[in-house]
């Protein structure tokens, strides 16, 4: 039989390092203070684009302040948050997007500095090398914001949408009590089921629904059903029939006693 072994590789321990040593990293770390000379400090600030993309504040000093706050208005215009948590996931989705906006403009800038120094010692202050560094950089802060941004807007779609869900829930119910209310003939006040909306509300709700249930009921006469040189016409308690048995919603009293035609006779 065969055995099997495993070997076990150990590092060596790592030398301490002597008291001489140390005093003498102490010494030198005392003489190391930065750039002495004026060219030497300027090059040193000039190292990395202020990118602003950390900041606590998304606008610059140098950006346009009303060109950020019309930004900010689409994102509020496309989602319309409408609880303190939806707006501010909608201003967290503006502010991410309006830095990620700054990035390409930030790149641009970088290497414009390399390509046309306007002289010699800004060549010398940035050149090729910090060009790709800050480059780098950017590319970095862009992937991480592009990842918050993502985040940020299916956070924003799940809670939009159990929101608008819980809504289209209780304003079926709403309309239910509503219409059983108005066939007892007596007043129905939604706040006393704990509804929010307002009779308008429910009335707008509810008289789409027949309207779309009427929609339905003629569009499959009219669309569906197969062609004949001749369909006869349907009164209108023809339609709340079909409506009825396809568990739609009867037909507005509006048209009530009318007949409807569904196709003229082909001729």
């Amino acid at each position: 039989m065969s055995a099997a072994y495993s070997v076990v590789f150990e590092p060596p321990a790592a030398k301490p390092a002597s008291a001489t040593r140390a005093v003498a990293n102490r010494k030198n770390a005392q003489h190391s203070t930065g750039p002495q000379t004026e060219a030497g400090k300027q090059r040193s600030s000039q190292n990395a684009i202020s990118h602003g993309l950390t900041a606590r504040t998304a606008v610059l000093p140098t950006e346009d302040l009303a060109a950020f706050e019309h930004h900010v208005q689409q994102f509020l215009n496309e989602y319309k948050p409408a609880a303190p948590t939806e707006d501010h996931l909608v201003h967290e989705l503006a502010n991410t997007s309006w830095r990620l906006k700054r990035i390409p403009l930030l790149e641009a800038e970088a290497l414009s500095r390399t390509a046309n120094p306007p002289n010699e010692q800004a060549a010398i202050d940035f050149d090729i090398v910090d060009a790709h560094r800050v480059l780098a950089t950017l590319g970095l802060h862009g992937s991480r914001l592009s990842r918050q941004f993502h985040a940020t807007l299916h956070e924003l779609n799940r809670i939009q949408h159990e929101r608008r869900e819980r809504e289209l829930r209780e304003i079926k119910d709403a309309a239910a009590l509503s219409e059983l209310h108005k066939h007892k003939g007596v007043p129905y006040d939604p706040a006393h089921d704990g509804f929010v909306f307002s009779k308008e509300e429910i009335e707008r709700y509810a008289l789409r629904q027949k309207r779309l249930s009427e929609g339905r009921v003629v569009a499959h006469f009219t669309l569906y059903s197969p062609p004949s040189p001749f369909k006869p016409r349907l009164t209108t308690e023809d339609l709340a029939a079909h409506a009825i048995a396809s568990h739609s919603a009867p037909l507005a009293p509006t048209l009530a006693g009318s007949r409807a035609w569904v196709s003229e006779p082909q001729r």
